[in-house]
């Protein structure tokens, strides 16, 4: 016969003092051990074929033990007086089985004495196990409960579970596989030792206890596997204070990664949601957003939901959203600034206090929610914000164990939004400070029109390094800048505007692209010495810059690199690619020559000047512009230089690169026929009547009559002064641009200067007039000798 549960002596009865019975479905006995003929007095035969009505003097016990639900294997104990011995008091133990039709049900018979014995064993255990904390089960071979003393799932007594499979005590996910470790123990002998698990509490499942579990396996004299012996250790507290301790640790490696503001608050919401809370949401003041000095907390101070997280997905309607501006009460504003956390640990009662106020309701009361507290963010004196977290009826309400773990992890989240907040501030400095120090984005001259775009990085690391300049040069030519610095930040932003100013100084000065260079290496050099050393950040030395001189007479550019990329040309026939130019070295490091190119061009192209981003990457940068002109000529585009420019780095702006980016365009152009007119004369002073006569005829032609007379003057002095002290061939060129330009050229390198004249002096006075007659006027060096130059305005 086999059975579905086995009833196992714990006991210290022996075999002798208890009696089994074989019962058929109505109680009437089938078959019986021989100790049931020592107990009741009565043979074998006496025994087959009675009910247990018969053998017992209690009516209602059989009624009672086959009613009482027999189908989920429970066992039933009752006490009644035999028959034959009204002294005889035993203890009935009841088990259905699977067997023969006729057998249904198992019972065991066990003298009062003996059972008192046990029960005395059994308080003695309970009371031992109850005041340790461990509970102790013991399970047949199948895994059903025969006995447990201080179960720690169910507080009922063990008689009530018996029969019950371990799955039925502990939580799903996590009883197969305990189930399946037992069995091993059941097969193999070998014990399990600290299994830690959950035990759902039948009666209370909101408040399950952890418990950790070790079991043994139990085996009769003749060496065959009975069942397993489990004791259950209450670890619950122990695993709660380290999922809180474990919660702090990776708040303490997570926070502060990032050093944007709304990305440390999200990550503070993911940390708290599931793991610690239900709902999560991180308020701050808007000053923090833009990098602003959080100040004083007041009343009626405004708070933006930058996070809200929950668990199950959604935020709730009922609460504010994300986004939302939240004006902060009295009693609120004063709890914040108090810098402690506050409890509601019982939403309800809560609720009928605040159900005239509507703006509470919808920060304060959550769907579903049971507990709620909300933690001040302090740092350095200044209320940051807050964080509010909701708990639902299925966790534990929110205690002052939960209230330290959460002050210490929001002190720790404060910290890193106000670091977060003085970089963003540092950022936003160093990239105004960028922006202040570029040209006009967008300029327009006869020579050519062009748009800057600067983009910075990611991060202060990647902002500051990168930038262009556009300089108008004498005789309508303009000059075309761009450059990279190592360093980033602050100090990088102040280096580059050096530099610029470097530049534009020696561009004043008007000498060939390549001796610019050489003179800003050497200044660089200078510049490197006087930096303090050990900061890296924002050098000189090694920066790269290129620099071109378009003349829109000539329709040529002549440019020279110092360790920065070549230009790319987009001619307006449609071929594209960068230039062919060998940049030097960098800024500062060999001081070898600089090479120049000179490079035709026609109206129309174009040039991309790149740097950052745009130049150190060949396929997400130079590659990227390249392509994007090719296709603007592909189609015959006739687009504003701007938009072109701003097309080109819609990837740039959409996600910005970890370092900035630099791009200057420039579609040049030619001056138009007729305005300019070139005649050289020979040294003779007697050719100076015909030059004023050219200058009169040429600008009467453009309707400039009202300059004739100060531009004969200029150019009668200035060819005078080539003749008398530089000889010939000298030349006289007229240009009509936004402004006149007079221009004399002459074999000699040597340079005028400006003096003043004293009363007695006879001469010395030519070059002050012309300075007081023209708005501007310089001299620069050629290849064959110096141009002086004059720049008047139009009337």
């Amino acid at each position: 016969m086999s059975t579905s549960g086995h009833i196992v002596n714990t006991g210290s009865e022996r075999p002798e003092d208890s009696a089994l019975l074989v019962l058929d479905h109505v109680g009437r006995v089938l078959a019986c051990t021989g100790g049931a003929v020592e107990l009741t007095g009565l043979s074998a035969g006496e025994l087959q074929g009675r009910t247990v009505e018969e053998l017992l003097t209690d009516p209602g016990v059989w009624p009672a033990l086959r009613d009482h639900d027999p189908a989920v294997h429970s066992r039933s104990v009752r006490t009644a007086l035999l028959h034959t011995d009204g002294s005889r008091r035993v203890q009935l133990d009841l088990l259905p089985v699977d067997g023969p039709l006729a057998a249904r049900y198992l019972m065991r018979l066990v003298p009062a004495a003996v059972a008192d014995r046990r029960e005395e064993n059994d308080a003695l255990l309970r009371a031992l196990f109850s005041q340790t904390g461990i509970g102790l089960a013991v399970y047949d071979s199948e895994l059903r409960l025969i006995r447990g003393i201080s179960l720690p799932s169910d507080p009922r007594p063990s008689a009530l579970l018996a029969g019950r499979r371990l799955g039925e005590l502990l939580v799903p996910e996590d009883a197969a596989a305990l189930e399946e470790r037992l069995h091993r123990v059941v097969a193999t002998g070998e014990p399990l030792i600290d299994f830690v698990t959950t035990a759902r509490l039948s009666q209370a499942p909101e408040r399950d206890r952890i418990v950790s579990l070790s079991a043994l396996r139990m085996a009769g004299r003749d060496g065959m596997a009975r069942g397993v012996a489990v004791t259950f250790t209450d670890v619950t507290e122990q695993e709660r204070e380290r999922s809180r301790a474990s919660l702090v640790a990776t708040a303490a490696s997570a926070l502060g990664r990032s050093l944007e503001v709304g990305r440390n608050t999200q990550v503070l919401a993911d940390l708290l949601v599931p793991a610690f809370a239900d709902l999560a949401c991180v308020d701050i003041t808007e000053a923090l957003l833009v990098g602003e000095e959080p100040g004083e907390f007041v009343t009626g101070a405004p708070l933006r939901r930058v996070s809200a997280v929950a668990g199950g997905g959604e935020w709730p309607d009922q609460l504010y959203p994300q986004g939302s501006v939240i004006r902060v009460k009295a009693y609120e504003s004063d709890r914040l600034r108090g810098g402690s956390a506050v409890i509601v640990p019982d939403l309800d009662e809560l609720r009928p206090r605040i159900a005239g106020d509507p703006e509470r309701r919808r920060l304060v009361l959550a769907p579903g929610a049971a507990s709620y507290m909300v933690v001040p963010l302090q740092a350095r004196g200044h209320v940051l914000g807050a964080v509010s977290v909701w708990r639902s009826r299925e966790r534990a309400p929110f205690d002052a164990r939960d209230a330290a773990v959460a002050e210490d992890i929001c002190s720790r989240a404060a910290l890193a939004i106000d670091n977060a907040r003085r970089y963003t501030r540092e950022r936003r400095t160093a990239e105004s400070l960028q922006r202040s120090l570029l040209p006009r984005p967008v300029l327009k001259v006869t020579a050519a029109e062009t748009a800057g775009v600067y983009v910075p990085g990611r991060t202060l690391a990647g902002t500051g390094g990168s930038w262009f300049d556009v300089i108008t040069l004498s005789s309508s030519r303009v000059a075309f800048v761009v450059g990279n610095l190592r360093g980033h930040g602050l100090n990088a932003a102040a280096a580059m505007g050096s530099l610029r100013t470097a530049v534009r100084t020696l561009a004043d000065l008007d000498p060939p692209p390549d001796e610019l260079l050489t003179h800003l290496d050497d200044l660089v050099v200078r510049l490197a010495d006087d930096e303090q050393p050990g900061e890296p950040e924002g050098t000189v030395r090694g920066a790269t810059c290129l620099y071109a001189v378009y003349d829109p007479v000539s329709a040529r550019a002549l440019m020279a690199s110092a360790g920065h990329a070549a230009p790319v040309l987009a001619r307006s026939s449609g071929q594209t690619g960068p230039v062919d130019l060998l940049p030097g070295p960098a800024l500062g490091l060999e001081g070898a020559p600089f090479e120049p190119v000179e490079v035709a061009l026609s109206p129309g192209d174009l040039l991309a000047f790149t740097a950052g981003s745009l130049s150190d990457a060949p396929v997400s940068g130079a590659g990227h512009v390249i392509d994007h002109l090719r296709e603007v000529r592909g189609t015959g585009d006739a687009a504003a230089v701007p938009e072109i420019a701003r097309d080109m780095l819609v990837p740039f702006l959409a996600h910005p690169p970890d370092d900035d980016a630099a791009l200057l365009l420039a579609r040049v152009s030619v001056s138009p026929e007729g305005s300019v007119v070139d005649r050289e004369f020979p040294a003779d002073v007697r050719i100076v009547s015909d030059a004023r006569a050219l200058v009169t005829e040429r600008l009467t032609v453009w309707g400039l009559d009202e300059l004739v007379f100060t531009t004969e003057l200029i150019v009668s002095e200035l060819l005078t002064n080539a003749i008398r002290y530089a000889g010939g061939p000298v030349r006289v060129r007229l240009i009509r641009d936004q402004r006149l330009v007079c221009e004399v050229s002459d074999p000699s390198e040597t340079q005028p200067h400006l003096r003043r004249a004293r009363l007695t002096d006879e001469g010395g006075r030519g070059l002050f007039l012309i300075a007081q007659l023209a708005h501007r006027w310089g001299s620069r060096n050629t290849a064959a000798g110096k141009t002086i130059w004059t720049e008047q305005l139009l009337p």
